[in-house]
């Protein structure tokens, strides 16, 4: 399935996963007017930039960012999650768009203020404006709607030296050639093989695709059930080979 290998020589151990009432090792700055999760060591020269799923700041994401920053200390980065939505995220409950109602709220979440020409130059601006606290690479990864917008952000001229994009939302082949960075893609049971393979094949780039087949869309962010031992787990793995593909090209 892939065409690199991503396990790294640093000796990377996760923390112990927080089921419920996870408290945040990070603090809130403000980037570019936008309130902005910040966490992990500032000497450190290394970043991600994480784009959230449409339902914005969640203690699942906020302990996966945590886990990104702290889990290997030859490894250290500093990881930002700004809030593109501005405070006004789409409700949990809309998901999934199981009736005609919420499907209408959810397309038109997407089409206004989830629409990915609204979202790139924004994430150009944030990078430049973080870029003065000592920091020499980028990564990105993005969580469903967000990994949408990673591959947008993988095409020529690129401010990242790598991605990731877990449970993606809207796959699509014509986005493949264009990327120009090492990628990986995590897919869950929720997304269309097809439309994935599809993708892959387009790719001219070194690249990891690691399916999660007994996992939702969405969970290694809002939508995952972390007092499931299952989800846990997979949740590890989520954010290990994650930490193994930024190790190798970060």
């Amino acid at each position: 399935m892939s065409t690199e290998s991503t396990q790294s020589a640093a000796c990377c151990s996760l923390p112990a996963i927080v089921s419920k009432g996870y408290e945040p090792k990070g603090k809130y700055i403000t980037v570019d007017g936008m309130k902005t999760y910040s966490t992990g060591p500032p000497t450190a020269t290394r970043a991600i930039l994480i784009i959230y799923d449409i339902f914005g700041f969640f203690p699942q994401t906020l302990q996966g960012a945590d886990i990104l920053a702290h889990s290997d200390s030859e490894h250290p980065y500093q990881v930002f999650i700004p809030d593109f939505f501005d405070g006004e995220p789409a409700d949990i409950s809309w998901y999934p768009p199981d009736n005609e109602e919420k499907g209408k709220k959810l397309g038109e979440f997407f089409n206004t203020k989830a629409a990915p020409p609204k979202t790139l130059p924004r994430v150009e601006t944030v990078v430049k404006e973080l870029s003065g606290k000592g920091i020499k690479s980028w990564g990105i990864l993005g969580f469903c709607w967000g990994g949408k917008i990673a591959n947008l952000a993988s095409m020529e001229g690129t401010l990242f030296k790598a991605a990731v994009a877990a449970h993606p939302a809207m796959v699509a082949a014509d986005d493949a050639p264009g990327i120009t960075i090492p990628y990986a893609m995590l897919p869950s049971q929720d997304e269309n093989k097809e439309d994935v393979e599809k993708w892959e094949k387009g790719l001219k780039v070194p690249h990891l695709v690691e399916w999660f087949p007994d996992q939702i869309h969405g969970f290694m962010a809002a939508r995952s059930d972390l007092e499931d031992p299952k989800v846990k787990k997979e949740y590890e793995r989520g954010y290990k080979t994650t930490l193994d593909f930024f190790h190798k090209y970060l």
